[in-house]
């Protein structure tokens, strides 16, 4: 999701609770069981507005660890207005002791079915794409990629739907999952908000599961949060030929403070990642981010599971039904890990194990190609 990021990054480390009781966050040996814990490693920042292979390095929404060759992949949000929509290899030399660097070694712009390229949106062509994740395939190893689609802001130009596609690892399209009847823009003041649709996806159960979250409220499932309330976000399992397996609310956290008046920008929240636990096919970390002009950004991570939610998946409208969320504890706040910022975190991935026993997990900050924000490679140990 895009943001003006007009605003100091002057931040509070107040939690916010949930939706509702039964969506707050657990304690320790409750619920769904212990919560993982995580500890900052290290952080680099990647060089703002940098030129790799006659393209502009920036926009990183979204990260992935290919198995086959032990790179990383990101994923690019320009929608093609700087370059064709793109994305990025690199290696990342990291460990216990930190992040050392960040090697980015090839590019390739994602392609239509009949191999041309991507178009900005002011081509007015009906097929601009907005890129926000990208996962490699545990089976293949080739790339699935989400795009949130457009839904206008006034009659006239065309809808764009948002979508999961596959892609070669040179960016050739050879396909499209099928995503549920309710992530559909409709012009019936349904279905996703604008820049609110699938911006987060997921393999599980070893590649046979792919889970998907809706950044924000749909428009019929009630408002956006508020400094006085939360709101449900929808997270759909389905199989790889696209058949939904379930559909879950997930309870998204209030606004953490209030929105600087003076501000031409209003408060920006929601789920712009989610990441399946390797082993436990009902339980995913969530990445939660939070901008208000004023008080900047607020980062937290969740450990989450869809155990003994209520199955939604038939359910029109989640306003004012008697639902049970996944239940959700929080691991993480970024304003207490030490880091030298807190920016637009919107990726992350799994990396390998290490020598400790902890799990490696790599996240990465979408600058915007903005020059007061920054491209932010964080490693944290996940225990």
């Amino acid at each position: 999701m895009r943001r003006a990021c007009t605003a100091a990054l002057l931040l509070t480390s107040t939690l916010a609770p949930a939706v509702a009781a039964a969506a707050q966050p657990e304690p320790p040996g409750q619920g769904a069981g212990r919560a993982v814990q995580a500890r900052l490693l290290g952080e680099k920042t990647v060089p703002h507005k940098l030129v790799f292979q006659d393209t502009t390095v920036g926009g990183l929404s979204g990260i992935d660890r290919n198995p086959c060759t032990g790179e990383y992949v990101f994923i690019s949000d320009d929608r093609s207005y700087l370059q064709p929509a793109r994305f990025y290899t690199a290696k990342l030399d990291v460990d216990a002791g930190g992040v050392h660097a960040v090697d980015f070694t090839g590019t390739h712009p994602f392609l239509q079915p009949d191999g041309a390229v991507y178009l900005p949106p002011t081509a007015g062509d009906g097929k601009a794409v907005d890129p926000e994740e990208i996962r490699v395939d545990p089976r293949s190893c080739d790339y699935w990629w989400a795009q949130e689609g457009d839904r206008p802001k006034e009659v006239g130009p065309p809808v764009v739907q948002p979508s999961i596609r596959y892609a070669t690892a040179t960016g050739d399209h050879f396909g499209e999952l099928r995503l549920p009847p309710n992530y559909e823009i409709t012009m019936e003041e349904r279905g996703p908000r604008r820049n609110q649709a699938v911006e987060a996806f997921t393999f599980g159960s070893r590649g046979k599961v792919v889970t998907s979250a809706v950044e924000g409220p749909l428009l019929q499932d009630g408002p956006e949060p508020d400094v006085d309330n939360g709101a449900l976000v929808r997270v759909t399992q389905q199989d790889r030929g696209g058949r939904v397996l379930g559909q879950f609310a997930y309870p998204l956290e209030k606004i953490f403070a209030e929105n600087d008046p003076a501000s031409p920008w209003g408060p920006d929240t929601g789920v712009p990642s989610i990441l399946a636990f390797p082993d436990q096919p009902d339980r995913y970390l969530v990445l939660e981010r939070t901008w208000v002009a004023g008080a900047g950004y607020k980062i937290r991570l969740f450990d989450a599971t869809t155990r003994g939610a209520t199955d939604v998946r038939g359910t029109e409208s989640l306003a004012g039904q008697a639902v049970m969320p996944m239940r959700k504890k929080l691991v993480a706040d970024f304003d207490t890990l030490g880091l030298s910022a807190v920016d637009n975190t919107e990726g992350m991935t799994w990396g390998p194990d290490l020598p400790s026993g902890e799990r490696l997990l790599i996240l990465v900050s979408d600058d915007n190609f903005a020059e007061e924000a920054i491209t932010q490679i964080v490693a944290l140990g996940i225990r």
